[in-house]
C-alpha cells in the first residue's frame, strides 16, 4: 500500500484525512486531532498533500513540507467540486 496523495480537511479541533494510491483508490480514511496529523504524516513516504487554504493551513503546510512532502493548498472555491 503506497499512498501517493493525501487530502486533508482541517477543522478547528479535528482533521479528516483520506489517502489515495497510484490508481486513485481510497486506501486510508482517518479522523485525527490537529497534532496527530504531523505524527501520521511523519510515518508516510514523501507524497502530495492537498488541503484547503484556510487560516491554519499555511502553518500546517510548512510543518508537512519540512517532512519532505509536497504541499498543495487550494482556494476554498475549488475544494467543493472534489467533495461531490
Amino acid at each position: 500500500m503506497q499512498i501517493m496523495i493525501v487530502g486533508i480537511d482541517l477543522g478547528k479541533n479535528s482533521c479528516s484525512l483520506v489517502g489515495l494510491d497510484e490508481s486513485g483508490m481510497v486506501v486510508v480514511r482517518k479522523r485525527l486531532r490537529r497534532d496527530g496529523v504531523i505524527g501520521f504524516a511523519a510515518k508516510l513516504s514523501p507524497c502530495v498533500i492537498a488541503m484547503e487554504a484556510c487560516c491554519g493551513a499555511h502553518h500546517m503546510g510548512r510543518s508537512l513540507a519540512a517532512l519532505g512532502h509536497e504541499v498543495r493548498l487550494m482556494s476554498p472555491e475549488y475544494v467543493r467540486p472534489y467533495v461531490k
